[in-house]
């Protein structure tokens, strides 16, 4: 105990978490500017994308609610390094892609990596931190998260755009930088005592009675930024080429990247702005971020997409910071995994449905009309969540 004590307060554990975490995420996001070049090749349709992309979100929310609650039992490193040998299998089936099928299964085994990565690492960086990083650890946890994400697209696009062989290389890169993250983790100390085999069924989205106003709160204002992620992470490189004419995929890459980013940007400032102000005002940014995207799409403008990506991701990373903040610090420490994978389970529901929604609508009506709908539910959404979020705070003004 002493040993292990020692190593986490060194804080490499801490570190190596943090990477595994990035990296884990980074492969989920990959393939995204690579979608042009498989429609070409193969010749499938912009709902297809987005099936596709679905499919993934499935293998996420079937890894939460299956295994969501495993590292409380098993321990953290078990489930990490299966997240990262999940992820691996997923990039080598890209690799050796010939079709659709290969397509599928590679998503499907990246939703799987994802869904055992997500609540567990998360937890697992907050467990690792020494004594000076303690108050930043969830900052962390969520910026691994959410940089994990933006990296995969920004490395794919510059790849694939100015080296050789763009289907390929970045898996190649991606199953080394893998092995890295492998090898750390089989380095840290387990931070939970194996207890008993966990129970492999169906896990209920059970959430402490004491704290489920709160629960309820910050998974609206999450459904709201992730499915802003989740068209950023699928459809945008074709509403890049259909509607603003842009064919660089490298930009397609960097658009992706410059939503990731400023939902760090976001983060950091949600830490500063504390969880009551964050939430709300993330909302309010958020539906400004709608308005430019939609903007952006009405007057087939580049520029202005990029001002929507960034407002709308500096939104959605000052409320899901505040939204996991507020469901780890809250809930019960036997607990925290499957309350958080819960969190998770809904976020990645609001990356999947209305996705699929888009890429139908882009079939009936062009993806310049879905492109429009879904950016006015989803301000429609984060306002809504907005006025909840304000009306206890008047109720309390009021009583005051």
């Amino acid at each position: 105990m002493g040993t292990r004590r020692y190593a986490m307060d060194r804080g490499w554990p801490f570190l190596a978490a943090a990477y595994a975490f990035v990296i884990a995420m980074c492969g989920t996001t990959l393939p995204t500017p690579l979608y042009e070049l498989y429609q070409r090749r193969w010749g499938f349709s912009s709902f297809t994308v987005t099936v596709i992309f679905a499919v993934y979100a499935l293998g996420v929310i079937v890894a939460l609610l299956l295994f969501g609650h495993v590292s409380d039992f098993v321990g953290r490193r078990p489930v990490l390094l299966a997240a990262l040998a999940l992820s691996a299998a997923s990039a080598v089936c890209f690799l050796y892609a010939d079709g659709l099928p290969l397509l599928f299964t590679g998503r499907t085994l990246s939703g799987l990596s994802a869904g055992l990565v997500t609540g567990t690492a998360t937890v697992a960086v907050i467990e690792l931190a020494p004594a000076r990083w303690r108050g930043a650890a969830t900052l962390v946890a969520t910026v691994a998260n959410l940089g994990g994400l933006g990296l995969g697209p920004l490395l794919t696009g510059v790849l694939a755009q100015y080296a050789p062989t763009p289907l390929r290389l970045v898996f190649l890169v991606d199953l080394a930088l893998v092995a890295v993250a492998a090898a750390g983790v089989l380095a840290v100390p387990e931070t939970v005592r194996a207890t008993s085999r966990p129970p492999l069924r169906p896990q209920r989205l059970r959430v402490p009675r004491e704290m489920r106003s709160t629960f309820v709160a910050a998974a609206m204002a999450g459904f709201a930024g992730f499915a802003t992620l989740g068209l950023f992470t699928s459809v945008t490189p074709i509403f890049l080429r259909e509607v603003e004419g842009e064919r660089n995929l490298a930009v397609a890459g960097a658009v992706v990247f410059s939503v990731f980013a400023m939902s760090i940007a976001g983060q950091l400032l949600a830490r500063r702005l504390g969880e009551r102000r964050s939430l709300p005002g993330g909302c309010a940014v958020l539906v400004a971020g709608m308005a430019a995207i939609a903007g952006s799409l009405a007057a087939a403008s580049l520029p202005l997409l990029v001002v929507g990506a960034v407002v709308a991701g500096a939104g959605q990373g000052l409320s899901f910071h505040a939204a996991v903040a507020v469901v780890t610090r809250r809930s019960p420490a036997d607990r925290r995994a499957e309350v958080t994978s819960a969190l998770f389970v809904l976020m990645y529901l609001a990356i999947s449905i209305p996705v699929i929604g888009v890429g139908a609508l882009s079939v009936a009506v062009g993806p310049r009309s879905a492109g429009l709908i879904f950016t006015g539910c989803v301000a429609l959404l984060a306002a809504a969540t907005l006025l909840r979020l304000l009306r206890p705070a008047a109720g309390a003004s009021r009583t005051r």
